[in-house]
């Protein structure tokens, strides 16, 4: 099977072959093929298991001068396999994956000429160049050979001049290079093809002498096949069976065996055991292996005996896909739901989910929290665009996709935790939470997020033992997150720095000093707290702090003043008559678009003591409490829709080019109907202020 290698894939789990040849001359019109080398790369490593090397018979004499340089000579391919045999094994060892060369234009000329010679299709490969990537991070090398650039990155070389020994020291600078590119900027595999266009003349140089143009090569796309959108779009609090059965640990097989089948149902959850712990599990098929194994005896037997435990578990606000994944790679039938507070609450069946397969090609899926490294992380990360792409293709709500993309930030951060405490030296030393804070906590995330964390700890003071642990502990996710795809916040909102990493005592201290701040200025950062959602660790730390921060908030006149001055601010991007306003062809739909809209929502939700996360939710929740306002809260909950959904279908577009997504859109490429929307979104931004009220009124 192919590997699909979209346009965002990070480089870090590219499915990557690095390769190398020698041949008979370097006139690629006349040479012949004699050796092909290559290895693949892993997440972000250099697989020396997985290698191929193989002698190839030219058909003709090897010149001394070529046998002089390689040491490969008649006697050597005496015997070898012509190139078709050759390349062929090749193919389907490469599987489709992008080749990463060095000075790759004359490989691809040779392979291009050896196919054409052998009768075989000649398909332009998808290929990276180091020799490009080092250029743009190094490019006052004293030149740019093999040897220079792996002096330049400290790597030995062996065996050079040989087309494995080639490969593997191509491979190893192209590993050494994923950090170096990241910090530069370019994360994903289109990012780095769009880098590398600028030495589109060197390219066409390299053409002259009968060198191919990895940069011209026809990229091949694998068409994104459709998926089932239900499963992204549902929650399994929709299907579940609610309440769940249970039944104690002392009831004996045999009225357990009655109670399913007066119940019509295949499963019952079986309470915790005396020793504590989770809930448990018995389904039909346990039974009947029980039955099967000791007969009738069986049916004295008891639940607590027999039962499966713990019950694996997700959460009510989990979407149906999640389920599915889970279902799929632990290979069970039923799951239980729990709800935020960690009560059962609800069964799920595979019967339930039946009819709500996704496709395996992009089901994001439970593959992070299978995850073991970053690079596996960056793995499962890489499909967010791809499900996204499909679900836009199905018209499905932007604001839903969202959600989607911030369900997956939150697994990564949760699962980025559980990776950095397995390094630690030692347990973390007291509970602690790790919050999402901003887009990521109100379920609005895009495809240009980067982190925003913070860490609550039960007990400690700044700089102490455990202040230190969880910095430490902090960076680790930190730089896991942006291995992974997510890079580090510019604005250091997160959890390795100490503004953003407090014990309980301490966070409290910290709300009640924003609420005393004076000037607008003085709370631009710490709105975004307000937006939080826990993803790993103790959950009751987490909502005790914000508890506190929105009863605190909503008794605060001022505080909420200056909160709904920030929310007005700013202005829609438009001119004269309606007009927009560019920059290079430009406009920034966060600023004056979605981030009033947003802010808004937060400074009602606070002021009216409404603890719901999402944009929307805050609107419909606030909006029975200002009757008067209906119209225009429907107004700008849809304008909210439509800017969300106009900045997603422009990152899609970009990343697709190359282009790191961000929120500005280019309106002049839209339909005129799609302008049209955009425009009476935009008007509707300043009616913030109706619902906000006067915010310099007295107290």
């Amino acid at each position: 099977m192919g590997s699909h290698n979209p346009a965002s894939v990070p480089l870090l789990s590219l499915d990557a072959v690095a390769f190398d040849s020698e041949t008979t001359g370097l006139d690629t019109g006349k040479a012949r093929m004699i050796q092909l080398g290559a290895v693949r790369i892993v997440h972000g490593k250099v697989d020396p298991e997985r290698r191929f090397d193989e002698l190839i018979d030219p058909g003709e004499p090897i010149p001394d001068e070529s046998r002089a340089i390689h040491g490969i000579g008649d006697a050597d391919v005496a015997g070898a396999r012509k190139f078709a045999e050759v390349v062929a094994d090749f193919d389907r060892w490469r599987d489709d994956a992008v080749l990463i060369g060095y000075a790759s234009g004359f490989d691809l000329a040779m392979l291009k000429r050896e196919k054409q010679l052998a009768g075989l299709e000649w398909t332009p490969p998808r290929c990276l160049d180091v020799r490009f990537l080092v250029n743009l991070l190094k490019p006052n090398l004293p030149d740019f050979s093999l040897d220079t650039i792996a002096g330049w990155l400290g790597i030995e070389v062996h065996e050079r001049h040989t087309a494995l020994g080639d490969a593997v020291t191509t491979a190893t600078i192209f590993v050494e290079l994923i950090p170096r590119l990241r910090e530069a900027g370019i994360r994903t595999l289109a990012e780095a093809e769009r880098a590398c266009e600028r030495f589109a003349e060197t390219s066409v140089q390299e053409a002259r002498i009968g060198w191919l143009d990895p940069q011209a090569a026809r990229r091949r796309r694998e068409a994104l096949a459709r998926i089932d959108s239900f499963p992204y779009r549902h929650r399994l609090r929709e299907l579940m069976s609610s309440p769940p059965l249970i039944v104690a640990p002392d009831m004996s097989l045999r009225d357990a065996l009655a109670r399913l089948i007066d119940d019509k149902v295949s499963s019952l959850y079986v309470e915790p055991r005396e020793d504590g712990g989770a809930h448990g599990i018995i389904t039909e098929r346990d039974l009947l292996r029980q039955l099967r194994k000791e007969g009738e005896a069986a049916f004295e037997r008891r639940l607590r005996e027999v039962a499966v435990y713990p019950l694996e578990s997700l959460p009510e606000e989990a979407f149906v896909y999640r389920a599915i994944a889970r279902m799929r790679r632990l290979h069970v039938r039923h799951l239980g739901v729990h709800a935020a507070d960690g009560r059962l609450v609800g069964a799920l069946s595979a019967r339930d989910l039946l009819r709500q397969r996704a496709d395996d090609a992009v089901l994001l899926g439970d593959d992070i929290d299978a995850a073991n490294s970053a690079g596996q992380m960056a793995e499962v990360w890489g499909k967010i665009v791809l499900v996204a792409k499909a679900l836009v293709a199905e018209d499905v709500d932007a604001r839903d996709v969202a959600a989607v993309i911030s369900r997956e930030l939150c697994a990564l951060t949760r699962r980025a935790c559980v990776l950095a405490e397995r390094e630690m030296d030692s347990p973390p030393p007291c509970p602690y939470a790790m919050l999402v804070l901003g887009s990521g906590g109100r379920g609005e995330s895009l495809l240009a997020m980067d982190q925003d964390n913070a860490i609550v700890f039960a007990d400690g003071d700044p700089g102490g033992a455990e202040d230190q642990y969880f910095g430490t502990l902090g960076g680790r996710v930190a730089d896991m997150l942006d291995a992974a795809g997510v890079p580090y916040c510019k604005g250091k909102i997160m959890a390795s720095n100490p503004d953003w990493r407090h014990s309980r005592a301490g966070w409290q201290a910290l709300i009640e000093s924003w609420i005393r701040r004076k000037s607008p200025e003085d709370i631009l950062n710490c709105d975004i707290f307000f937006d939080s959602t826990c993803v790993h660790g103790d959950t009751r730390l987490a909502d005790e702090v914000l508890a506190h921060a929105f009863a605190a908030g909503a008794q605060a006149k001022q505080f909420i003043q200056l909160m709904s001055i920030n929310a007005a601010k700013n202005r829609p991007p438009l001119g004269l008559f309606g007009r927009f306003k560019l920059a290079d062809g430009r406009m920034d739909l966060k600023m004056g678009g979605i981030m009033p809209l947003f802010s808004t929502a937060r400074v009602l939700a606070i002021t009216h003591a409404i603890r719901v996360q999402s944009t929307p939710g805050r609107y419909a929740a606030v909006a029975p409490l200002m009757a008067n306002m209906q119209t225009t809260i429907e107004n700008v909950s849809e304008a909210h829709r439509i800017l969300i959904n106009a900045i997603l279908q422009q990152q899609l577009v970009d990343i697709e080019a190359g282009i790191p997504p961000s929120n500005r859109v280019a309106p002049n490429d839209l339909s005129s109907a799609l302008r049209d929307q955009l425009s009476w979104a935009l008007e509707q931004v300043p009616n913030v202020s109706n619902l906000l009220g006067d915010p310099l009124a007295p107290a």
